[in-house]
């Protein structure tokens, strides 16, 4: 092996294993803060300093681009999924009084699954159709309830670049709740920690806020994810995955001289 790739592979171990390090050395306050606090508010608001505190230690702080979310917004915030980072990312830039879905196998993940409980995340096991319907009643209770909710809808991720096709569940709920869709859009996250491996790499992250969406504009749900889904290809650079979800029609040429 060629002295430059043994040498390009030992900085990469150093820093995967400083990031690990710095994670658990992040992650333990937080959790001990979980475990003592009262409040799911002043537990969320840790959690909100304790990413952007981790991420920024190991050389990636998020550069947001958009409008941020302020204090008092409440919508359903529509974000591409790229890698395990992603749910750092976002505690990092929303607000705390945002609800995340997540998949059900973080649970088991050690002191991420007690910390994820504790600041009120909802888990969905997508194996099991009727955990699904469940969790998508529960999303739209929470919506109807006027709740914040941050959700990926894709569900899972993979190495290869691409935006999977979407589960209708935020979109129904937003629809149903009258709350609007903030589509955000996640970059560098599936480069610095691919779907693959355990080993971070070092790499900027950027979130973008993309123009809120008024659900009241729509007549259902696939219009409304259509739409969520146009604006982040937009922004994302990565190629469109669903072939099953109706597109936007083109415009005659009639329509288009007129």
């Amino acid at each position: 092996m060629p002295f430059t790739a043994i040498a390009s592979f030992s900085v990469r171990i150093l820093y995967a294993g400083y990031a690990w390090f710095m994670l658990i050395f992040v992650v333990i306050p937080v959790a001990v803060c979980c475990l003592l606090l009262p409040g799911e508010d002043r537990r969320r608001a840790v959690a909100r300093r304790g990413a952007a505190t981790m991420l920024r230690l190991i050389g990636s702080g998020v550069t947001v681009r958009g409008t941020a979310l302020g204090e008092d917004d409440s919508a359903v915030v529509v974000a591409n999924h790229q890698s395990y980072l992603d749910g750092i990312i976002l505690a990092a830039v929303l607000p705390p009084h945002y609800t995340f879905l997540i998949k059900r196998e973080m649970v088991r993940v050690p002191i991420a699954g007690f910390v994820l409980r504790r600041i009120g995340s909802q888990f969905v096991d997508r194996s099991s159709a009727n955990h699904r319907h469940r969790s998508a009643r529960r999303l739209v209770e929470s919506a109807r309830e006027g709740q914040a909710l941050a959700v990926f809808p894709e569900g899972t991720f993979d190495r290869e670049p691409g935006l999977k096709p979407f589960r209708m569940g935020a979109f129904r709920a937003a629809m149903l709740g009258k709350l609007s869709i903030v589509p955000v859009v996640i970059t560098g996250s599936r480069t610095k920690l691919p779907a693959d491996s355990w080993l971070p790499r070092p790499g900027p992250l950027t979130v973008e806020f993309c123009p809120r969406i008024a659900t009241a504009d729509f007549e259902d749900e696939l219009s409304l994810a259509r739409e969520t889904r146009r604006a982040i290809l937009e922004r994302l650079g990565e190629p469109d995955l669903d072939t099953a979800l109706p597109k936007q029609p083109e415009p005659s040429a009639a329509e288009a001289r007129s």
